[in-house]
């Protein structure tokens, strides 16, 4: 009964109170809404292209075979009745398809703060900060440098305050001045109590994944049988294509999946290069390098949460560079999410581009990704803000600006916009206005005027002269303005000083400990 109470009290510190304000600090922006897509997916494959790709995805798992280079996973894998030689599984279409059926089509993550939870899965749509770039740039800098613990925690708290990113996914930049052996534990920490949103976890070695687990638990004040009995977190691995799951992403996997959190996988098949050049045949490979995962995880927790990813984009066949936000990348996309919905399985996309600075180039590349999301019917998207040259750089400017982006889809999908009761329909003010008048001043407008359009806070819409006047400023740099005027104004969520006193406790003794092991 104690210690109910105790979690009771511990709990309700957690909480980021009022989430649905619209103003929120340095900006104006919308509220924590996450959006849900109203529009018909775009399909471009035909019913015969679905089950051609389908095919060919299952002979590739029963006839080529995926290598797993991870015993247990071999030996779990062996006693399902796969047909294995040396690290090479053979799964069967039947095994496969009877595993993925296991898996619910639409689950939740509850963080420590549970306003904050979210859906994977039916037409949810939620996007993910920038992850894991080793680099990082703003205007002031004017450079490329390597990330450290400060740029991280400033971009962890750009994440925090727009509304519009619904989870944290990965480091936001890697601080490569903290020891690899003890990052986890420091980045957790500063990712705990700068936000309060979903957490993901690195699926590298027992100890990374054991630890992320661990403090997640203790944030949310919960016993052990709680944190399993719900996600509570999530994973993101990626095959080693062509063809391969490494030793320390399956062993996370495992791990992950037999405590029922969130487990996401992602091929990161690069046409040309690690896939075949043609679409269908990189996609039909991608979900195969997916399927063989999940079909893993069910059967070692039916029920398991799962999410299938897409990362299926193109390389420059002049200089072998991987290209981002292509127009084969976009149909890549939208095939993937017409074959995840075959599979009944949430979909993972991504906002990615190639371009080296918030640029023309940055935001085209990155629009047509998220568009391609939308359109694909994804449901989780990574990288949706922050993200440049391919993802070895995070940038502040790019993520507020990406923002401004993100703000026009929750915006779009808004049911209001394509109401049609009375009032919308507006027949009456039609009326009223006639033939000569104009709409401005009637009281339907006035009624209406100050919700009936979407209101930027990055974008200026003044003319070229009162743009002038103002400085002209470019947008990379009012987005430098705006990202320094939301850390000054920053505010962390609120957290219990006995949990936070608990966190800082199993930092320091893991530390003690050594961490996790390195190579160096």
């Amino acid at each position: 009964m104690a210690e109910a109470a105790t979690r009771s009290r511990r709990r309700s510190g957690g909480r980021a109170g009022n989430t649905a304000r619209r103003t929120a600090g340095a900006i104006d922006q919308m509220p924590w809404n996450p959006p849900r897509n109203i529009d018909r997916p775009v399909e471009p494959l035909s019913e015969e292209g679905v089950v051609a790709i389908h095919d060919t995805a299952m002979r590739i798992l029963e006839d080529i075979g995926i290598d797993f280079l991870n015993p247990e996973a071999l030996d779990i894998l062996k006693k399902a009745g796969c047909n294995i030689e040396g690290e090479t599984v053979f799964m069967g279409r039947d095994f496969v398809m009877e595993m993925i059926a296991k898996a619910p089509s639409q689950w939740d993550i509850v963080p420590r703060n549970p306003d904050r939870r979210i859906t994977i899965g039916g037409n949810t749509l939620l996007f993910g900060n920038v992850s894991s770039p080793p680099n990082y740039w703003d205007l002031e800098l004017g450079k490329k440098v390597p990330g450290n613990r400060e740029q991280c925690g400033n971009l962890l708290k750009l994440t925090q305050y727009f509304n519009c990113i619904h989870f944290a996914g990965g480091y936001p930049v890697e601080p490569v001045d903290i020891h690899a052996s003890v990052r986890h534990l420091d980045v957790l920490y500063d990712k705990l109590t700068l936000t309060d949103k979903v957490m993901h976890a690195y699926s590298l070695g027992r100890e990374r994944v054991e630890d992320v687990m661990e403090m997640v638990r203790i944030a949310g004040g919960l016993t052990h049988e709680e944190f399993d009995a719900q996600p509570r977190m999530y994973t993101n691995i990626n095959s080693t294509s062509p063809l391969k799951h490494d030793y320390p992403m399956m062993d996370g996997w495992l791990r992950l999946a037999r405590r029922g959190q969130g487990l996401v996988v992602t091929p990161f098949t690069l046409s040309g290069a690690m896939a075949p050049v043609t679409l269908s045949g990189a996609v039909a490979q991608s979900l195969a390098e997916g399927l063989c995962a999940i079909a893993l995880a069910q059967y070692v927790n039916p029920g398991a949460p799962c999410a299938i990813g897409t990362f299926t984009s193109n390389v420059d066949m002049k200089s072998g560079a991987p290209a981002f936000g292509t127009p084969e990348y976009m149909r890549a996309t939208q095939m993937t999410g017409q074959m995840a919905r075959f599979y009944k399985l949430p979909m993972r996309a991504s906002g990615v581009c190639a371009a080296n600075v918030p640029d023309g180039q940055a935001m085209w590349e990155t629009s047509n990704s998220l568009w391609s999301a939308v359109q694909a019917g994804a449901n989780m998207v990574y990288h949706a803000a922050g993200w440049l040259e391919g993802g070895l750089i995070a940038s502040p400017e790019k993520l507020v600006m990406d923002c401004e982006i993100l703000q026009h889809i929750q915006r779009y999908m808004d049911p209001m916009l394509t109401a049609t009761d009375p009032g919308s329909l507006a027949l009456d003010a039609i009326a009223e206005v006639g033939q000569n008048g104009h709409f401005f001043g009637i009281q339907h407008t006035q009624d209406r005027y100050e919700t009936a359009f979407y209101q930027p806070f990055l974008s200026d819409w003044k003319n070229y002269e009162a743009w002038e006047v103002a400085g002209g400023i470019w947008t990379a740099e009012r987005a430098h303005q705006t990202y320094k005027s939301i850390l000054e104004t920053y505010e962390e969520p609120p957290m219990e000083d006995a949990i936070r006193e608990e966190l800082v406790d199993f930092v320091a003794r893991r530390k003690a400990e050594g961490g996790a092991p390195t190579d160096f």
